[in-house]
């Protein structure tokens, strides 16, 4: 978490408004509304005293009415979908290959910047594709102003891979994509990337296999 998402999120957790939020730090309300939408809303006394209680109540009860309906709707859905088999998950990392990895040059590769979907693309090409740890490596691709060590440390914890196993970091010096990015990406981008280290049933034969599954797949 940036430093200015976790001042905005310690005043939001002490009851200020996204109005009071905004003066305090200068950040939109529109991303504020983004950031806190799933969190619980108490207003403290400097709020209740800036609105009026009438329509602020209303909209506070809209607002934990709208968080009790997503955690039920979403327990629902865990629910629904049952346990995660075998061939759930082969199927699933394929869609995800399908819009994050790698087609050409048999590469075998996924970029993506949410941590999960990270985890889950390692535990795909563990289970379904047969790799080891010593094949998968990951690059992150940050901006300039992104703390590097603060990265790897980041990326290392959440998806439970060793620091020994980043290569070197790449940052973009592009400046408008960097500056615009940059806020979005507090943590950058992780490129997991499978070397074959001279197998290649696990280099362009995998990636001849994962096209192939594709191929199979998109005939549906």
């Amino acid at each position: 978490m940036n430093e200015r998402k976790k001042q905005a999120t310690q005043l939001r957790k002490k009851g200020y408004s996204y109005g009071m939020i905004n003066e305090e730090l200068g950040i939109s309300k529109s991303t504020l509304s983004c950031w806190f939408r799933d969190m619980p809303f108490t207003p403290n006394k400097k709020v209740i005293e800036r609105i009026k209680q009438g329509p602020f109540k209303s909209g506070q009860l809209r607002h934990n009415q709208r968080i009790s309906s997503i955690i039920k709707i979403k327990k629902a859905a865990q629910i629904e979908l049952g346990e995660i088999s075998k061939r759930d998950l082969w199927m699933l990392g394929i869609g995800l290959y399908i819009g994050e990895g790698s087609k050409a040059y048999e590469i075998i590769r996924i970029s993506n910047s949410d941590p999960v979907v990270v985890k889950l693309a390692i535990e795909w090409f563990k289970d379904s594709c047969g790799l080891a740890d010593e094949n998968i490596v990951i690059t992150l691709h940050l901006y300039p102003d992104n703390d590097k060590q603060k990265c790897v440390k980041y990326w290392s914890e959440t998806i439970g891979v060793s620091a020994k196993k980043f290569r070197k970091t790449q940052v973009d010096e592009r400046i408008n994509k960097s500056n615009k990015k940059s806020r979005k990406l507090p943590y950058g981008t992780a490129h997991i990337s499978i070397v074959s280290n001279g197998n290649p049933d696990f280099g362009v034969n995998l990636h001849r296999r994962i096209m192939g599954w594709i191929a199979g797949a998109m005939k549906y």
